[in-house]
């Protein structure tokens, strides 16, 4: 039973880690923490299940299309309501996110209605992988594969690509960045995109295994930023570590304790972690002098 939990674990906490991840990006650049992150997500996956059920596109024209709307949409979050904020404390940049939220939550629910929706998926959730005594649905390879493919392309994208590293850049100095000739305003703009196309993409994987409706990312939303906290918010590598972590851990406790409090162990987690180290698990702790 313990080796089914934790293959479980694994699957769903790679959905998770690709919303800490999108999380982190923008957190890192601006130090925004994105709370609309899930439901942006939402959005574009709800646009992917009208263009796949009511317009009848094939699933991968459905997807690009799905992605370079996510794509718009980051864009538009970032110019329409970050952009005309003048010197925003953090408080402020998170009721602002906060806000976003609540009004794609609004549009989804005026659009689309609270009814539940099983989103077109070309893999199987029931056929199965027997791998010894674990069984592994098709679903969740392709769930874990996908995210796995995204990080390592990530990692590619800031290590080896000019926008990558002024992405990077940006993120560690925005004032030397900006003398250095690197547009930070446009950067961060591109930050957004790749967030939301990031989310876009965790969200659709959701929904490959649980029914779509407004409310489908809340859950996971809370789980990722969980994750993300545990890892630490200025690493990549440990929002990924820290998403899978809070994935195995509600999993197996789940199974052998009680399915209807395992989120609240993952935040247990956290606390006991943050009292140890409150930087997360690989994030370097900082301490500025004044």
């Amino acid at each position: 039973m313990l080796p089914q939990l934790i293959v479980g674990g694994l699957a769903i906490g790679a959905c998770y880690a690709l919303i800490a991840l999108a999380m982190v990006i923008i957190y890192k650049t601006s130090e925004v923490l994105n709370f609309a992150q899930g439901e942006m997500a939402m959005l574009s996956t709800f646009v992917a299940f009208t263009l796949l059920s009511e317009r009848g596109v094939p699933f991968p024209w459905a997807i690009a299309l799905t992605l370079a709307f996510s794509l718009v949409l980051g864009l538009m979050a970032d110019f329409l309501f970050l952009r005309p904020a003048k010197n925003p404390t953090v408080l402020g940049l998170i009721v602002i996110t906060l806000g976003l939220e609540m009004i794609l939550y609004g549009f989804a629910g005026w659009k689309w209605g609270p009814d539940q929706r099983s989103l077109p998926f070309p893999i199987s959730n029931v056929e199965v992988y027997q791998v010894g005594a674990v069984a592994i649905s098709k679903v969740s390879v392709w769930i874990f594969l996908t995210a796995l493919g995204i990080m390592g392309l990530l990692f590619i994208f800031f290590t080896y690509t000019k926008l990558g590293v002024a992405m990077k850049a940006t993120q560690q100095n925005p004032i030397a960045a900006r003398i250095m000739g690197i547009p930070t305003k446009k950067i961060l703009s591109l930050t957004w995109a790749l967030s939301s196309m990031i989310g876009t993409v965790a969200g659709i994987l959701i929904a490959s295994t649980y029914p779509l409706d407004v409310n489908m990312m809340m859950d996971p939303m809370m789980k990722a930023f969980a994750g993300a906290v545990m890892g630490g918010m200025t690493s990549l590598p440990g929002a990924v570590l820290g998403s899978e972590l809070v994935g195995v851990i509600e999993n197996i406790f789940g199974g052998y304790v009680s399915l209807e409090f395992k989120s609240v162990v993952a935040f247990a987690i956290i606390v006991l972690v943050l009292c140890v180290r409150p930087s997360g698990l690989l994030a370097r702790h900082y301490v500025k002098k004044v």
